[in-house]
């Protein structure tokens, strides 16, 4: 028998991969290859670099350093005998794994105690990190991706923050798009918010445009892998209940329905060529027990 990474044989409520693990499989797979017509790479990520937008009360900031100068390793190799001046150049990299175009891991939230599959965050979070539902437990995934453009909503380039795109937004993008979702779809959102990224980061985490819960739930009930969008939560900051109520979609699609999130991405190359419909590869870094991971996801047209 074939081995494959998407293997649905012990698929329960509880397993660690979610929503990903049950619905990939080897036609979904294909399926989304037959779409990739052209065999262009479009790169959905942006850099990280200093200043990069972070949440102060929750984040470090990204951090980059020098620990090795070719001039040093040169003058080490030398000691040890060589030759030829081959001169390694290594740096230090301080950051979160939710800073920069990154995907959150289903271990990311918790309501009070409860995670994804009644596990308890207590017991799953230890000195090394997480015990389960670590982004290691993400499977790559290679499926088809739908970006819905709702920049245009209220007539603008963006969407301010604070704006809700509801399910009924969603819904008419879809079909504006002739679009359904289907099972092992990831759900890309244009809401033009990312140009603040890097022209005011200040701006760009203070509030943000997003979906609500009724909308998240519209898409995980139709059984989507991943939703992702421009901004830095995917959800509308703040929210309608806020602050009563707070990262709702967050704690519906992570810790619910088991469905991974993936912000601060750059849809704008797939809006600039009205690309809705294309094969996207999402592959974290296998961090044990982390919550989360950089991310380059990359959609071929």
């Amino acid at each position: 028998m074939t081995s494959c990474l998407h293997d649905h044989s012990d698929w329960t409520p509880q397993h660690s991969g979610g929503a990903a693990a049950r619905y990939l499989n080897p036609k979904t797979t294909l399926d989304a290859l037959s779409l990739v017509l052209e065999g262009r790479v479009i790169d959905l990520a942006r850099s990280v670099a200093s200043g990069a937008p972070a949440n102060p009360l929750l984040m470090t900031p990204f951090t980059m350093s020098p620990t090795v100068r070719a001039s040093d390793n040169v003058a080490m190799r030398r000691a040890r005998g060589g030759i030829n001046d081959a001169g390694a150049i290594l740096e230090r990299i301080g950051m979160t794994t939710h800073v920069g175009t990154h995907i959150d891991a289903l271990g990311h939230f918790a309501r009070g105690d409860a995670m994804y599959g009644n596990r308890s965050a207590a017991a799953m979070t230890g000195p090394a990190g997480l015990d389960d539902l670590g982004v290691e437990h993400i499977p790559p995934m290679v499926t088809r991706g739908l970006c819905l453009d709702m920049s245009a909503l209220d007539d603008g380039e963006y969407l301010e923050g604070g704006r809700t795109i509801s399910r009924v937004d969603i819904e008419a993008a879809l079909a504006a798009a002739q679009l359904s979702v289907q099972a092992g779809d990831v759900v890309f959102i244009h809401t033009g918010w990312g140009q603040f990224y890097q022209d005011d980061p200040a701006r760009y985490i203070a509030s943000e445009p997003g979906i609500d819960k009724a909308a998240a739930k519209f898409l995980t009930d139709a059984r989507v892998i991943a939703i992702g969008a421009d901004t830095m939560a995917v959800e509308v900051l703040p929210g309608a209940e806020f602050p009563e109520v707070q990262m709702p979609v967050h704690l519906h699609c992570l810790v619910d329905a088991g469905v991974n999130l993936i912000e601060n991405l750059d849809l704008t190359p797939l809006v600039a060529e009205r690309i809705t419909s294309f094969c996207i590869i999402v592959a974290p870094i296998a961090f044990k027990g982390a919550t989360g991971s950089p991310l380059r996801p990359l959609a071929l047209v």
